[in-house]
């Protein structure tokens, strides 16, 4: 099968790039990937199954990875959880190729998503970890042991090849299918969304809340569209860089605001909620007394934690769903004005309004019921063989108005 590892030879690229170009755009020129021609994926196990890949999505941990978004520090811990050579992709539309004897439930030619998760049950690890058994199964406890290389989802483990290719392994449990009326267009989207959908499930909005989502990508987008859609009460203010996505968070409903300059993001979100802004001697102000509710940080710099921080109310919250890399932010706030700082990872079995289920379940559920619309927010698909073009056009996502890009092999 063609696929795309990571910790290759590189491609070479194909001409030189200016000297003034993008920093993520010169890292892709040298990224150690390359498409390449692999043996199809074994069944790994007998509850195992192998699905033939139509539409993977390039998720935000993809895209840091290819891009080599992260500063020169080696001090980051979850490099004691994956294992190369890999095949990167796991939000992923297929269909069930071949099936191991002991799968049932699933049937050849079926289009399932897939749950990437790489926890207790594809590991074939019982009794399962007590997160595995309260369905918070990405902070399985086991995920470095079983039948499997380490590995916390499909693309980072040895043997879990991902969907950047063109077919895949998958245990039984990792396969969730998809309802006929559902396109695949919208299926794809079914794990960012649960990735936000758990975040705010798990520290939801009181009713009339003021709520700020930070970042308008896919999760930022998800995110706002569940809270717009779902929490009909709350008021959402999303911060969106570039244009295209400021223009989506807004068609959901969002109140729209640029994240820089930093100070007068501040002064406008404190107008927007009613908060008074206090200026000390140095730095940006605070707000105090604040009417912010919840910030659900789809980005997580150090920047944008320190404005979540200045902007909360008093016993607000902070849900940091997207990670990159550290560095000294001005952390007073969270002392001073008693926040909470939830980090929020993935996403496993849900409760929404008395159901308790796997968020893909809720996912189709509401789809299915018109609750949720997500219209538009795949916005690019390419070849595999364009996966250059695909990457470049998620560095350049303030020209090409890039949400979500896809690879399609269909």
């Amino acid at each position: 099968m063609k696929a795309l590892q990571f910790l290759t030879d590189p491609e070479p690229w194909p001409e030189p790039l200016a000297d003034d170009a993008p920093r993520l755009l010169r890292n892709l020129s040298t990224v150690p990937m390359a498409l390449v021609d692999l043996d199809d994926p074994p069944i790994v196990a007998d509850d195992w199954l192998v699905l033939r890949n139509r539409l993977t999505g390039i998720c935000g941990s993809d895209s840091k990875q290819v891009l080599m978004d992260f500063d020169d520090s080696d001090d980051n811990p979850m490099t004691a959880f994956i294992s190369f050579p890999q095949v990167l992709g796991h939000e992923v539309v297929g269909v069930v190729d071949t099936t191991g004897p002991a799968v049932t439930g699933l049937d050849v030619g079926q289009r399932v998503v897939l749950f990437p998760n790489l926890g207790c049950r594809p590991r074939g690890i019982s009794p399962l970890c007590p997160a595995c058994q309260r369905g918070d199964y990405s902070i399985c406890g086991n995920f470095h042991g079983g039948r499997l290389s380490p590995g916390i989802h499909t693309g980072n483990a040895v043997e879990a090849t991902g969907g950047f290719a063109e077919r895949l392994p998958a245990h039984v449990s990792m396969a969730f299918p998809v309802p006929d009326a559902i396109d695949d267009e919208v299926a794809v989207l079914a794990d960012p969304w649960s990735v936000s959908f758990h975040a705010i499930t798990r520290n939801p909005p009181p009713p009339g809340a003021k709520v700020i989502v930070y970042g308008a990508g896919a999760l930022g987008t998800t995110a706002t569209a569940i809270l717009r859609q779902l929490y009909p009460t709350v008021e959402v203010a999303t911060v969106a860089r570039w244009p295209a996505q400021a223009d989506e968070a807004r068609s959901l409903g969002a109140e729209v605001f640029a994240p820089e300059p930093a100070e007068a993001l501040l002064e406008a979100l404190a107008a927007w909620s009613g908060a008074t802004l206090r200026q000390p001697w140095n730095g940006l102000p605070v707000a105090y007394p604040g009417h912010v509710d919840v910030v659900y940080d789809t980005i997580g710099a150090p920047a944008t934690v320190e404005l979540g921080l200045r902007i909360l109310r008093e016993q607000g919250t902070l849900v940091q769903l997207g990670v990159s890399s550290p560095a000294r932010f001005e952390w007073t706030p969270w002392y001073f004005k008693e926040l909470r700082l939830i980090g929020s990872n993935a996403f496993g079995d849900e409760t929404f309004e008395g159901r308790h289920q796997h968020a893909f379940d809720h996912f189709f559920e509401l789809l299915t019921d018109g609750r949720i619309d997500l219209t538009g927010m795949l916005t690019h698909r390419f070849r595999l063989d364009e996966w250059r073009e695909a990457f470049t056009t998620i560095v350049r996502q303030g020209e090409t108005g890039a949400i979500k890009v896809a690879f399609d092999f269909r």
